[in-house]
């Protein structure tokens, strides 16, 4: 059995999208995918005093044109610093801030790359490297995709060796599960339902911020609220 898991990069995304890496045997970032505005490509949640705070990096967007994710650049050179200052400001409280505040302030401020698919990259693989994670990361832009969508997530996992797919639950929507079929590899949906609260800071407990909100919060602990790779 060969576990694959296939999405788009998101900006310090939430505890859910690292529980499918660690989930995975090969997990493929799928830049090649179009640009979305108002999604979580550039941004994420993080949880304040005065409630939820979208952190946003600032890019360039050529109108209607057909922008892949790899292609989509920086505007904003300050972003980094202006969101580091939120994050201290926010979770220079919570029980383990000082035991990860270095690490996360040399992060941000050597975060000056300017296309998105590179900050986003070092970030994710930089969490994994906090909580262990040690699952195998791709790019899609590796290999040679088929024009069908689902045509090129299953040639994806036939290039791998995959024998499972997951995805996420909204897939459903749009996903051929006979491609998989026909190429003899069994479909599973993530159900991201049931995980377990920890303490947070600032009021009602929220599960979608971003996973620096658990790990400021619960520190090396923070494995021990996923739910998929445990």
């Amino acid at each position: 059995m060969k576990k694959i898991v296939i999405t788009q990069s998101n900006y310090i995304p939430w505890k859910g999208y690292f529980d499918a890496i660690a989930l995975s045997d090969e997990f493929v970032i799928y830049d090649d995918m179009q640009f979305t505005k108002r999604d979580w490509r550039n941004r994420n949640i993080i949880k304040t005093s005065n409630g939820n705070k979208w952190l946003t990096i600032p890019v360039e967007v050529k109108g209607k044109y057909f922008q892949k994710i790899n292609e989509t650049k920086i505007s904003d050179k300050k972003w980094n610093i202006d969101h580091w200052n939120s994050i201290k400001a926010n979770y220079s409280k919570s029980k383990n801030f000082i035991d990860f505040k270095d690490f996360f302030e040399e992060l941000y401020l050597n975060s000056t790359s300017l296309y998105l698919t590179e900050i986003n990259f070092r970030f994710i693989s930089s969490i994994c490297e906090i909580l262990k994670i040690e699952s195998n990361i791709k790019f899609s832009s590796e290999f040679k995709l088929k024009e069908e969508r689902s045509e090129r997530l299953a040639d994806i996992c036939l290039n791998l060796n995959g024998t499972d797919y997951y995805s996420g639950p909204a897939a459903k929507s749009y996903m051929n599960e006979q491609v998989f079929i026909e190429a003899g590899i069994k479909v599973h949906y993530f159900d991201y339902s049931g995980y377990p609260e920890y303490q947070q800071l600032h009021g009602k407990f929220e599960h979608y911020v971003s996973v620096l909100d658990l790990i400021f919060c619960e520190g090396k602990n923070a494995v021990n609220f996923f739910k998929f790779s445990v």
